[in-house]
């Protein structure tokens, strides 16, 4: 994984990433030079090239390493904005947009906030897999496609607000377990414990075992009813469901490892928050 800056004040790349998402941001005063008379592709293009002049100025590796990266992810929010407000059939794209930049923004904010030990740069989630990538391109290229032959398809107001409302419950849910977690959550399954893991059972782990992953279910799920996409929201709904079927018990293997019949009394008590996921089978 590749790693920050050795030695960090605490908080330190937090406080850089906060900084620089919100630089991209600014995106949004874009408009305002629009009116003065710069061309809008010209003005972009300049903001670009000043927001990339301006880190290089400011921040050597691998500091610099983080804030392109939370600066690239305000400035698509940034973006995103504009679109949601556009006066076109783009409108809903830009929640997405917004969406999708905020929810890897926030996976380093909150694990820069909450567990400092375990960042990096791979905590953007930006690199997480090819598949991912191929999932979300797949998305983009059918609301593309279903806007231009079918543009009616996309402005279905109170579905896409469906999707945003089960976008925003499975982000906040997903938080909420990082946050109570604290530094026993980690990106990536840990098969050895560490001196400070401890099985945590309070707050949203009260109510599902895997709450971080019923969160992200129902976002991914969330982005393609926000789209209107027909066919990658079951195609979605069916490859999350099985990764997150495969990920849960191949993750419980090593919490029953870890924590033995505490971990077991704690599977009996309470489900996986994921339908139709019981978790791995343990033989008695």
């Amino acid at each position: 994984m590749a790693g920050c800056a050795a030695r960090a004040p605490p908080g330190s790349e937090a406080r850089l990433s906060l900084a620089t998402f919100l630089l991209g941001a600014s995106v949004l005063a874009l408009p305002l030079l629009t009116r003065a008379g710069l061309q809008g592709r010209t003005g972009l293009a300049l903001y670009v090239a000043g927001l990339n002049a301006l880190l290089l100025l400011l921040y050597r590796p691998p500091r610099y390493q983080i804030a392109i990266r939370a600066c690239f992810l305000g400035f698509v929010f940034g973006c995103g904005m504009l679109l949601s407000f556009s006066q076109s059939s783009w409108n809903h794209f830009g929640w997405y947009v917004c969406s999708l930049s905020l929810f890897h923004y926030s996976e380093y904010l909150v694990t820069a906030v909450n567990n400092p030990k375990s960042l990096s740069l791979d905590s953007f989630l930006l690199n997480h897999s090819l598949e991912y990538t191929v999932a979300a391109l797949s998305s983009w290229i059918e609301f593309t496609l279903e806007n231009i032959f079918w543009p009616e398809l996309k402005q279905i107001t109170w579905l896409s607000a469906m999707g945003l409302l089960m976008v925003v419950f499975g982000e906040c849910l997903r938080k909420a377990a990082m946050f109570t977690a604290g530094s026993n959550f980690n990106h990536v399954v840990q098969n050895e414990k560490s001196d400070t893991h401890t099985l945590v059972t309070s707050g949203v782990y009260a109510w599902f075992r895997h709450p971080s992953y019923v969160g992200w279910f129902y976002w991914s799920i969330g982005t393609q009813v926000m789209l209107c996409n027909p066919i990658c929201g079951v195609v979605y709904a069916l490859t999350v469901w099985r990764f997150f079927r495969d990920r849960t018990e191949e993750e419980e293997i090593s919490l029953i490892h870890f924590f033995g019949e505490d971990y077991l009394e704690y599977k009996r008590r309470v489900p996986t928050g994921l339908p139709f996921i019981k978790g791995v089978k343990v033989e008695l």
